[in-house]
Parts: structure tokens; sequence; C-alpha cells
């Protein structure tokens, strides 16, 4: 999924975000409260508790202030050490959320519970299929720039989403990507060679077919932009798209199949699963 803009003003050595981007916001903040006082009644202080659960005093800290998203992993471990009885692993999916930007959040939770994914990408490699340098470039190149910590967060959360490849039962997923963004060498030759590879190897999974559209083609019935067709898990579909500041999940029946119909005549217009890994097994060969 391309949620590749993210808009937070920027000036050398200042820089302005969204509240939406700014950490110690919201449940993000909440969580961190909640976490400073569980420990202190636990009569540990930070130094303690991060050696009990594996992070450093200073981590500690910056999640209890509400700068730092903690992961799954630290959720679940603080919440055993601190006997919280589930009070914080209930505040889990909350905080996961807090990791992506406030557009792109309610699309991140329809796609891990999806029964099905259909994507077409125009501009970049598509979020699940990036490797980390190729995700850590493209939010780097973003204009404005975006604070170090930000970049961080949404690396790690971007990758996190790949983890729904080995979910049980796995989803059906279905990629369509534009010749021109496998041509283009987004952080360099090196790591947009290790994306190729990436999608090959992703290529190979049963429940995921990927296609290249070539440029050459005469017919493109998707000229309005990327989008994503998500099937949920209660058998409805929906559409997410993105154009630069606006982005916009789509429930209307007629809206969802105009865009079912583009999708449908894309993927007949686009070479086949296996001429487009051998289509991007020849670009590997060029570069």
């Amino acid at each position: 999924m391309t949620e590749v803009r993210d808009e937070e003003p920027a000036a050398r050595g200042q820089e302005q975000r969204r509240p939406e981007d700014e950490p110690g916001t919201g449940v993000v903040t909440v969580f961190g409260r909640q976490l400073k006082l569980l420990r202190t009644r636990a009569g540990l202080d930070r130094a303690e508790f991060g050696k009990l659960v594996g992070y450093s005093a200073d981590t500690v800290a910056s999640i209890e202030q509400g700068r730092r998203i903690p992961q799954p992993r630290f959720i679940d471990r603080a919440d055993e050490v601190l006997g919280a009885g589930g009070l914080l692993m209930a505040m889990k999916e909350e905080v996961g959320r807090a990791q992506y930007p406030a557009y792109f959040q309610d699309a991140v939770r329809l796609e891990a519970r999806a029964a099905a994914l259909n994507l077409y990408a125009v501009y970049a490699v598509p979020g699940l299929l990036q490797t980390e340098d190729y995700a850590r470039a493209v939010f780097q190149m973003q204009r404005p720039l975006l604070p170090d910590e930000v970049i961080e967060q949404r690396l790690e959360a971007r990758l996190a989403r790949q983890e729904v490849f080995s979910r049980r039962p796995a989803p059906l997923m279905s990629f369509v990507i534009e010749e021109a963004v496998l041509r283009r060498p987004l952080g360099g030759r090196k790591v947009m060679r290790e994306a190729l590879e990436q999608i090959l190897l992703t290529a190979q999974l049963r429940h995921v077919e990927v296609q290249v559209m070539p440029t050459d083609r005469e017919d493109n019935a998707a000229l309005g932009g990327p989008f994503t067709l998500i099937d949920t898990d209660k058998g409805q579909r929906i559409a997410y798209a993105e154009v630069q500041d606006d982005s916009r999940l789509y429930t209307e029946v007629i809206k969802v199949r105009e865009l079912e119909a583009r999708y449908g005549i894309l993927r007949s217009q686009a070479l086949t699963p296996s001429e487009s890994s051998a289509f991007i097994e020849k670009l590997l060969g060029e570069s």
C-alpha cells in the first residue's frame, strides 16, 4: 500500500508536526501514564523495570512520557512483569495503530484482518513488499522532512505490516505494479536490487500473485491513480485510495464496483504472474 505522503512542515533546526504525527498524544500518552503508575506501585525504578522487560531505562522513560510508541512485545512483557492483569494488553491494538499516520490508521486495521487484498501501485513499491532499506529511503526523501524518530517509528510499523504474509488463514493477495516503479532506483541501485529480489521471493508464496503493468501497453484501465481493494473478514469489500493530501476509504457499492471493474481489466492488461516474474528477473540481470 503506497502510503508515502506525510507532511510535516520543516525548517532547518526546527520541525513542526501535525497533531497525529506528534509523539506523546492521545492513546500513547495514556499508555505511558498507566505504565508509570503501575511501575511506581510495584516499587521499581526505570532501570530495574527495564532489566526485567529487556529495555533500557531511557527507552522506558520515552514510553512513559509518550515520546515513543511501545511495540507489542514490550506491552506483553510489561503487563506480565507488573501484574497488570491485561490492563496494558487491552490497549495494544489502539497503541499499535498510533504508529501510523492518522489518514492510514483505519486502512491498516482492515488490512491486518483482510480475507483478500488487491493493490495497484503506481509511484513506489507497495509498503507490504518493501525491504527495510527501501522503506527507510522512501521516508527519508519525503519533503518536508520527517523527524528522525518519526521515520524510525513508521519504518518499524511498515515492516510489522508484513506479518500479514504469515498469517493463518492466509489472505489472498494480488499486486499490479507499474513497470516504472520497478525501474525507479529509490535509495540507490543496491537498495532497488534488494527490493526486486524481495518482490520475486514474495511472489512465490501460494497466496500471492504479482503482475507487472508494462509501460509500453497502449491500454491502461486505471489512469486515475493507485488504490487498494480490501475484502474484510466480514465479507465486505472496501476500497482505499490516496492522492497527495487526500485519502479515503470507500464503502459505497457503486464506487467499490467501479474500482473492482478497473482492477479486473487492469489485471487482464498486465503481464501474467509468470511473465511478471520473468520480467523482474530480467531487470535484476540488467542491474
